[in-house]
């Protein structure tokens, strides 16, 4: 009697407490709204290179290079506040630094990330302005998905990377990145030296 009791009452619990459907939620992430390509032109007097850059960008200049000053007051960071993400240009001169150099130490750069990535791709890429240099795609939970350096290979090398102020993570910052790339896409294309 008491198992059968028992029975009953653990039915009529099971019955009357499956009154309300159950809907699983998805793991997913917020939706970004992302703002129109638009671009404008950075052209400051004294700088030795010009190119155009999103309208929801800032340019602000780079005062520190790990507790120093950099070598060179052309050092700027593109930041879009938006989306707590900086590109981080740095400015050499070739005849004061040997073009192998910079380029080993672009690659070198890109590939500390190796630890963390799960692929890296670089493409060669020259524009029709006549800058060349190099686009790298960084797969993974890396620190920054997207670099590059352009050069004339006679007198001037930049760098840009971009990184965010969070915690890297492929799979949320994926879009971003992909945005984001389209313009640093456009600003190496409109990208002229002085």
């Amino acid at each position: 009697m008491k198992i059968s009791f028992i029975l009953y009452f653990g039915l009529i619990a099971l019955v009357t407490a499956c009154n309300s459907t159950y809907t699983p939620k998805r793991k997913g992430y917020f939706k970004i709204d992302f703002p129109k390509h638009e671009y404008r032109v950075f052209d400051q007097p004294g700088y030795p290179y010009t190119f155009e850059y999103p309208v929801y960008a800032n340019i602000i200049k780079d005062s520190t290079f790990f507790e120093d000053k950099p070598e060179n007051p052309y050092w700027i960071n593109i930041d879009f506040p938006r989306f707590n993400g900086k590109i981080y240009i740095s400015y050499k001169e070739i005849g004061k630094n040997d073009l192998n150099k910079l380029v080993n130490d672009a690659y070198n750069m890109t590939y500390k990330h190796s630890t963390r990535a799960t692929e890296i791709v670089d493409s060669a890429m020259r524009t029709a302005t006549g800058v060349s240099g190099v686009f790298f795609t960084v797969g993974g939970n890396a620190a920054t998905n997207k670099q590059f350096f352009v050069t004339d290979s006679t007198k001037h090398f930049l760098r840009g990377a971009l990184y965010f102020d969070a915690s890297p993570n492929e799979d949320s910052l994926n879009v971003v990145n992909n945005f984001l790339e389209d313009d640093m896409k456009h600003l190496i294309n409109t990208f002229r030296w002085r």
